[in-house]
């Protein structure tokens, strides 16, 4: 009796607190840490620093060279 207490234990008990356990560790990693917020900020705030460069640059080619974006599509 005790060996089939075991087997069921091994077979049926074990893999679903393995599965459970494993779901409960990611539901509680599936946010962004402190750290990961932290970066995304930096980078959000760095793509805006580059998209206002990108755009302070066009405009001065645009008042410069007008024609320069036709030379951009060939």
């Amino acid at each position: 009796m005790i060996d089939v207490l075991a087997i069921l234990a091994l077979v049926v008990v074990a893999p679903t607190w393995i599965v459970f356990h494993h779901i409960t560790k990611w539901r509680d990693q599936k946010g962004l840490s402190a750290d990961d917020e932290h970066m995304l900020e930096d980078l959000w705030r760095s793509a805006r620093r580059m998209e206002n460069r990108i755009e302070s640059l066009e405009a001065i080619l645009d008042a410069e060279q007008s024609d320069w974006r036709k030379k951009d599509e060939t």
